[in-house]
């Protein structure tokens, strides 16, 4: 960012702004996911889109990326300490949106929950 002032709320909405970004760190914050565990589960997203999505939160410090020198390759992903200090905002945007819903008489229906209804 080579702006001369930064606004930290720009700033931590351009590390997160991302249609999968969220998604991919709210399912990392269960544990270690390889990239075919994380496409099953955020299906909506095409391969290179969700890779994408991976090289920037890597780019960013968020996540890691381990690879195996094995055949087939295999690559795991897993949050990093500054991407695990995500969590307690995702917590609170998911709790905001649980009461939106309820105000709105709404039925909460996504991919949050797809692993299992958890509590991160």
């Amino acid at each position: 960012m080579n702006r001369k002032y930064i606004c930290p709320v720009e700033t931590a909405l351009e590390l997160i702004g991302g249609k999968y970004k969220t998604l991919i760190l709210w399912h990392l914050a269960e544990g270690t996911l390889r990239f075919g565990e994380l496409q099953k589960i955020i299906n909506s997203a095409t391969p290179k889109m969700l890779t994408r999505q991976l090289r920037e939160l890597e780019r960013d410090g968020l996540i890691s990326r381990k690879v195996y020198p094995v055949v087939p390759p295999k690559v795991e992903y897993s949050l990093t300490e500054l991407g695990s200090s995500f969590i307690p905002v995702m917590q609170g945007i998911r709790k905001w949106g649980e009461e939106y819903l309820k105000i709105k008489h709404m039925e909460p229906n996504c991919s949050m929950t797809s692993r299992g209804d958890r509590s991160i």
